[in-house]
């Protein structure tokens, strides 16, 4: 049928273009409303929460009403990591600024606002550890008596032989880089909706989430309930990014609400609770060294990693999450023969780190690619063939962290991105534009992307939960329609299309009989979410497997029904296949399910099956070329063009992958030039709007050129490898490569992102 690779729109969006989408705050009709008063300070002492009389019918909760509630406590079994515990809400000390220390009802949303800011909350202050500086200063404040010297992560990993390495190298390279701190910023903020069912005494909740199993097993774990009594439902999602893995605070407050009032309760974040307290990511400093021959070839690499994770440790991932991907991942899609390397999590009084698209890799990305800039102006050499000699040729190949590298085309990349950029004419138009007195740059990024791995790799990490498999559960109604039911759940990447076209194919029929069933724990088997580029590898794979099953079960009905051998009877075109003969599939379902004596014989009365995918994972790689204008007096920096050449192995829908790379890369250029979380020296917030933190409008996106490479993965059975973290990996490496080539006259360096205007205005004075 060849449904698979066809530039299919995704069935998802009518609805949503016409304004007919269901998000939680459109459900919330009938229910109280909920705030959460927040703590003021980074750092203190809880003394008292007073509140006026309350109107009748409001409520105030604090954590001396959660008796029994349980903490919110993510293990990791390696890396000298410390668990920390983390309360629904506190009841002795508050961590950052932005903590729901006590929650308000009110009938409406403004009154509960009202109620919040006329409660007396009590702190005393204390001093706050905000920085990387701050947590490793001799004597600084410790957050938490669990983890010493605020640490609550220290991986290591040495070979043996690379201080020799570097004893003879030509050339050492050595230079420190620093992320800024950021926030996911999806459109729609968290938002969670807790609904309680008197006939049967269960909760619904409604929640904007990524993983809606994992959020039921980690609220009844801390409510003490029997999971069974709580339905969670993830219904229309306005993007997650990561940010909306996590168990918050707030969602087993508001089952808790429901359980303890019986009523439907519902907390709509607003955006400045979103950029103080959602999950932050990527502040990360770096210090590296690497060692090369004269002729180029990479030697050995040493690298220091600190990452501020914040107050507490996000669930189930844990803060490790950060450093330790940046310790395993170093390596690259380059031949490097020995490493070392140590990753630091450091505890601040800020808002705590989760994963955010591409976790610690556009940081990796972006220490990698400086440093083979850095490398190729020290030795002479072109920063293209540098990359070249250097670059991964022949797989499998294993890395020094212990990573194999599947099937790949890194070269091959480099060298279609580098010709289609055009480099001398580039080169040409750069010397013209600065005897004008403009400052034109190009860079670029080679990189690779760890996709759809499952419980081999987090099982590796040591975590205490191991998330990894996908389960599909598939069934031909008596219609002939087929439903597809599976535990991922996507928030915008166009699943419900890509896995509809994979079971088309199997199954002989147009995808528009085909539905797919995803973001209800009532209605889906157990399953992992969406996040780390997985979805269209691992529950792609699962849905493969199980429409296979069911293929079979109609081939083996038709065959009974056709006078034939299984063998014979094919499917196509939404029948049945043997010879010239063919009967519907809608024929063999009704027969199935409503003549079942024709057919008892054979194996059960129904069309349905079963299948789970677990693979240890592919890599997916990309070349990204950057070319940029940089005003020498302002410091603006504007994108003139954007070319990528990425190959996620097969494409099951082209289209779909042009909006995920497109995507991506407007996050990774928001990333390289826009977007900072900022905190002022007592732990207060200094960008808690969009006023002030900026993401990216179109103006600032340029056109984004693809170039589509597949080389299908021996590793996955659909051939095809993630890609939807890859335009947000690639894209801060290639714009500071880019800025750092047009400032060259200046011998300006970008070492730091976001490349502000105001940082690159002090580059220049620094370097003048």
């Amino acid at each position: 049928m060849n449904w698979t690779g066809r530039r299919l729109p995704r069935t998802e969006d009518p609805a949503l273009l016409r304004g007919e989408g269901a998000f939680t705050a459109d459900l919330a009709a009938g229910a109280r409303a909920v705030r959460f008063l927040r703590s003021p300070f980074a750092a203190g002492r809880i003394l008292s929460i007073t509140a006026p009389d309350l109107p009748p019918g409001a409520l105030l909760v604090t954590g001396a009403d959660l008796e029994g509630v349980g903490t919110i406590r993510p293990e990791l079994f390696r890396f000298n990591y410390r668990a920390i515990a983390q309360p629904v809400l506190p009841r002795e000390r508050v961590h950052f600024v932005g903590q729901p220390v006590a929650a308000v009802v009110a009938a409406t949303p403004e009154e509960a606002e009202d109620i919040a800011e006329a409660i007396l909350l009590e702190i005393e202050p204390e001093e706050p550890v905000v920085t990387i500086d701050d947590a490793l200063r001799p004597g600084a404040p410790i957050l938490h008596a669990e983890a010493p010297g605020n640490t609550v992560v220290d991986g290591t990993i040495r070979h043996p032989d690379c201080q020799a390495a570097f004893a003879r190298a030509d050339r050492i390279v050595e230079f420190s880089l620093r992320s800024g701190r950021q926030n996911a910023t999806p459109m729609e903020a968290r938002a969670g909706l807790a609904a309680y069912d008197r006939a049967t005494g269960r909760i619904r909740l409604t929640a904007s989430c990524q993983m809606p199993h994992m959020l039921r097993t980690g609220i009844a774990t801390l409510l003490g309930m029997a999971e069974a009594d709580l339905q969670v439902v993830a219904p229309d999602v306005g993007g997650g990014f990561g940010q909306k893995m996590a168990l918050f605070p707030e969602y087993p407050l508001l089952v808790w609400l429901a359980r303890r009032h019986r009523g439907s309760f519902c907390w709509i974040e607003d955006r400045n609770e979103n950029l103080i307290a959602s999950a932050h990511s990527r502040e990360q400093r770096h210090h590296l060294r690497a060692a090369f021959a004269a002729d180029g070839t990479l030697l050995g690499l040493e690298a220091d990693i600190l990452a501020n994770t914040g107050a507490f440790s996000c669930y189930p991932t844990t803060c490790g999450v950060e450093p330790l991907m940046a310790l395993a991942e170093y390596p690259g899609p380059y031949r490097l023969p020995t490493y070392a390397a140590r990753a630091r999590a450091l505890a601040t009084h800020t808002c705590p780190a989760a994963p955010y698209r591409g976790v610690s890799r556009p940081v990796v990305t972006f220490g990698l690619e400086r440093l083979m800039d850095r490398a190729a102006a020290a030795l002479g050499i072109d920063p293209v063939e540098l990359r070249r000699r250097n670059l991964v040729t022949e797989f499998p190949h294993v890395t020094p962290t212990g990573l194999t590298l599947d099937q790949a085309s890194y070269v091959e990349a480099l060298d279609r991105a580098a010709e289609a950029a055009d480099i001398p004419g580039f080169r040409a138009r750069q010397a013209a534009a600065r005897r004008d007195g403009r400052y034109l740059g190009l860079g670029l990024a080679v990189f690779n992307e760890r996709t759809g791995y499952g419980t081999p790799a987090f099982a590796a990490r040591g975590m205490g939960i191991v998330p990894g498999y996908e389960v599909v559960d598939i069934a031909m109604t008596p219609a002939g329609d087929v439903e597809v039911r599976i535990g991922a759940s996507p928030h915008g990447q166009g699943l419900r299309t890509t896995l509809a076209q994979l079971a088309a194919d199997r199954l002989g029929l147009d995808p528009s009989r085909i539905r797919v069933i995803h973001g209800d724990t009532d209605r889906t088997p157990y399953g992992w979410g969406s996040f780390a580029s997985r979805g269209a590898v691992i529950a792609g794979g699962a849905t493969q497997l199980a429409a296979d099953k069911l293929a079979t079960r109609l081939r083996r009905a038709a065959a009974r029904l056709l006078q034939a051998e299984p063998e014979a009877v094919t499917l196509r075109d939404g029948a049945a296949w043997a010879g010239e003969a063919s009967i519907p599939l809608t024929e063999i379902a009704r027969r199935v399910h409503q003549r079942s004596e024709q057919l008892s014989d054979l194996d059960g009365f129904n069309l349905a099956e079963t299948a789970q995918y677990d693979p240890g994972g592919t890599f997916s790689n990309a070349c990204h070329v950057a070319e940029v204008e940089v005003d020498a007096e302002t410091g603006h920096v504007r994108v003139l063009r954007f070319l990528v050449v990425e190959d996620a192995g097969r494409l099951l829908n082209p289209l779909i992958a042009d909006g995920q790379v497109h995507g991506g890369v407007a996050q990774g250029i928001a990333n390289a030039l826009l977007e900072e979380v900022l905190y002022a020296a007592d732990g207060n917030p200094l960008t808690g709007s969009l006023a002030d933190y900026l993401p990216p409008s179109a103006a600032e996106i340029p056109l984004i050129e693809i170039i589509h490479m597949e080389t299908e993965s021996p590793e996955t059975l659909t051939g095809a490898k993630g890609l939807g973290e890859g335009g947000a990996i690639g894209a801060p490496a290639a714009i500071a490569n880019a800025i750092s080539d047009a400032l060259a006259p200046f011998g300006v360096d970008i070492a730091e992102l976001p490349a502000t205007p105001a940082r690159i205005r002090a580059l220049i004075r620094n370097a003048r």
